[in-house]
């Protein structure tokens, strides 16, 4: 009996290309991506005592303080909104980026002994993460919810309301979620050469969101230096929101257009750095 040859042949390559995205592989690997993301999920709050619920307590918490602190002590403007949905809000916003931006900033550390055992694209973790963080983000935009009738119908309130715009909420998460995801890939490239980035990103995380309008509005800035403050992309990301929730934000076409800008350039160069650190990383380690 003869043994019957292949009419085919698999040939390898190497990629060469400066950005390579391996859509199709991540999409082969879409089992995989659901179960990182269910894993993500549950291991957070794994033998904890309130469990998921720390997504609502943390964000409450914060509130609190901030509510204390910067509208009682210091009298800092919430732009006529009742403090408690300024400051609920505007977490909102930041909360979904800078969980993302600390989940994906860490990727190739974190996962380098799953790396070295087993071949799969290695955009699947972070792109669980984004995902498995949706889940928090909508925990805590039911939190924002139930606040926001209390204050709406219950105390009766006039001053504030969702607006048309709500439409492109949507796109508002979307974007978040890319700005995060390529600021978090450059994070996690830069972090895989130099490991003390590592306890650099959590400061980070914490120093940028005072400078992302979570605590100021873009409106109590001179009108004519709004445009230094406006070259953080997430200043138009939380005032977008604000804006759409509250009927209450400082949204400038120019500064959101250049935050769109900003936004895809960084997915840009994060993809392309991720990709050629990503090649040699496992040899290094």
């Amino acid at each position: 009996m003869q043994n019957e040859t292949a009419d085919f042949e698999v040939t390898l390559r190497p990629a060469t290309g400066w950005l390579q995205i391996e859509l199709a592989g991540i999409w082969h690997y879409r089992d995989l991506l659901f179960l990182l993301v269910w894993r993500d999920f549950v291991s957070k709050y794994k033998q904890t005592i309130l469990g998921p619920l720390w997504f609502i307590v943390q964000p409450l918490l914060n509130t609190v303080v901030f509510t204390v602190i910067f509208s009682n002590v210091a009298k800092l403007s919430t732009d006529g909104l009742p403090p408690l949905l300024f400051y609920l809000c505007g977490q909102l916003g930041w909360n979904y980026f800078a969980q993302n931006f600390g989940a994906c900033s860490a990727t190739l550390v974190n996962n380098a002994g799953l790396f070295g055992k087993v071949y799969f694209p290695r955009l699947v973790v972070p792109l669980s993460n984004a995902v498995s963080n949706l889940l928090t983000f909508a925990i805590q935009a039911a939190t924002f919810t139930v606040f926001y009738l209390f204050y709406k119908y219950g105390m009766r309130l006039e001053s504030f309301g969702v607006t048309w715009q709500a439409v492109f909420l949507p796109l508002l998460v979307l974007q978040s979620a890319v700005l995060s995801l390529g600021l978090g890939l450059i994070m996690s490239a830069l972090t895989a050469k130099f490991r003390d980035l590592v306890h650099l990103t959590p400061l980070l995380i914490q120093l940028w969101m005072y400078a992302s309008a979570v605590i100021i509005p873009l409106s109590q800035f001179p009108e004519k230096w709004r445009w230094v403050v406006a070259l953080n992309p997430m200043i138009s990301i939380v005032e977008s929101f604000r804006l759409i929730l509250l009927g209450t934000g400082t949204v400038e076409p120019l500064y959101l257009a250049f935050s769109v800008v900003f936004t895809l350039l960084a997915l840009a160069a994060g993809l392309l750095l991720f990709g050629k650190v990503e090649k040699t990383f496992v040899d290094t380690v």
